[in-house]
């Protein structure tokens, strides 16, 4: 499955800034107890976690915005343009977050600091993903779509396991106090350096030969007439990608928080356990594609949906019963490879709900529609409903419900979702 040539650098150019996304978002949340104390000080601890958990939702609101102007966009002048544009949306909100003054230092300016900053990554991650996953599926040859398609949630793995990495790294290496004044910035000065690579390659990559067609015909859709005629994809689009992304958030972003307070695990060992599990993620991801070229995509989601779904909340229980780094590092391999081959085969077969002239905005409102209703709120649920009841298998009861509407969600995907539409009518069949 060798990827050579022209296809290697698109694949390199569409997951860069996913990769980059991913890991600032991930980073965020792993420090958040850190980021709560400099930027929204509180004279309850939980109250400040709640803020920063909060900050860390509103940037995933931001994402719709971003997923409707950059996702039309990306249709109307290019996906290549898109993407440039994003990735330096990209480096400005890193920066930001990097150098930011703490509430110490500049009081309320630096909550409002971080909150633009926070925004402004929401909305350059919300046209990322439609523009890079269509560019992906458009340069693939036609019976490997599901294994180049799976490249952007690979691209996931491996940010989810540079920021657990970092993370174990200034936890282990770094003091309380060094960490607490200033090694939390160095994860995201690693993200400083990730950009301008995004920046060059995506300035020299080519625009897909489908995607040049498309411009061409001047047929433009306003926003409103593709929500009215695309209802159908678009609700099952956002019910796919519901339950993976709960499950995401909170197994691999959420989760170190989760393990210290509430399990009383170190912070060294949920990082590593995060890591490992991410490792696990890279390795069986593109496998899962192919397994979603050869078996279908509706078979391979339906399949991967019911076995996360079965796999969440009895796994919560045990590690609940037996809160050890043995536990949490089985738990976190066993819900990160199930989960995977829903995440495998789910770009691909957004991407197929939809013709060419709009792929990229209905791509980006499925999947940020997803991750902002059910993602990127998660770490806030939780966080309250645990501090509400006392019990510490909400997040298990929370992913189980997503996770079922992904799984019958999965169900409603038929052969022909859309009506066939101009180049890509031979395109419009996801099972």
């Amino acid at each position: 499955m060798n990827i050579t040539g022209n296809r290697f650098r698109v694949v390199l150019a569409s997951t860069i800034g996913n990769v980059l996304e991913w890991y600032d978002f991930i980073s965020f949340g792993f420090l958040m107890a850190i980021v709560a104390r400099h930027f929204f000080p509180s004279s309850s601890a939980a109250s400040g976690l709640l803020l920063a958990s909060a900050t860390f939702g509103v940037s995933f609101f931001a994402r719709i915005f971003g997923a409707v102007v950059l996702g039309v966009y990306a249709d109307r002048v290019g996906r290549k343009a898109a993407l440039f544009l994003v990735m330096n949306m990209m480096f400005v909100s890193t920066a930001l977050i990097t150098f930011c003054p703490t509430y110490d230092s500049i009081g309320i300016w630096a909550s409002i600091i971080m909150l633009i900053a926070r925004v402004l990554q929401g909305i350059s991650a919300g046209g990322d993903f439609g523009g890079g996953t269509a560019m992906l599926v458009e340069c693939a040859p036609e019976n490997r779509k599901g294994f180049f398609g799976s490249f952007m949630l690979f691209s996931q793995a491996v940010a989810a396991t540079m920021a657990s990495a970092a993370g174990f790294l200034v936890t282990n290496l770094l003091t309380p106090d060094q960490l607490d004044n200033w090694g939390w910035r160095l994860p995201f000065a690693v993200g400083l350096i990730i950009a301008p690579v995004g920046i060059y390659i995506r300035r020299h990559i080519e625009e897909p030969a489908e995607v040049k067609s498309a411009l061409k015909t001047r047929d433009r859709k306003s926003f409103g007439s593709f929500l009215a005629e695309f209802r159908k994809p678009i609700f099952i689009g956002i019910g796919l990608a519901t339950g993976v992304n709960i499950v995401q958030i909170f197994f691999n972003v959420y989760m170190p928080s989760y393990a210290v307070r509430e399990l009383h695990i170190t912070a060294q060992s949920a990082f590593l356990a995060v890591t490992l599990a991410g490792i696990a993620r890279m390795v069986t991801t593109p496998g899962f594609g192919v397994l979603a070229d050869h078996w279908g995509r509706r078979k391979t989601m339906v399949c991967g949906c019911l076995l996360t779904t079965l796999s969440v909340l009895p796994c919560l229980i045990w590690l609940r019963a037996s809160p050890n780094f043995s536990t949490l590092l089985a738990v976190e391999l066993i819900i990160n490879v199930l989960a995977q081959i829903v995440n495998a085969a789910m770009p691909t077969t957004l991407a197929e709900l939809f013709p060419t002239e709009v792929r990229s905005q209905g791509l980006s409102v499925c999947f940020n529609g997803a991750v902002t209703l059910f993602g990127g709120t998660t770490p806030f649920i939780v966080t309250w409903f645990v501090s509400q009841t006392g019990d510490q298998l909400v997040p298990g009861y929370y992913a189980t419900a997503g996770m079922l509407f992904s799984l019958a969600s999965a169900f409603l995907i038929v052969r022909k979702v859309v009506p066939p539409t101009g180049v890509d009518a031979a395109q419009s069949t996801p099972g």
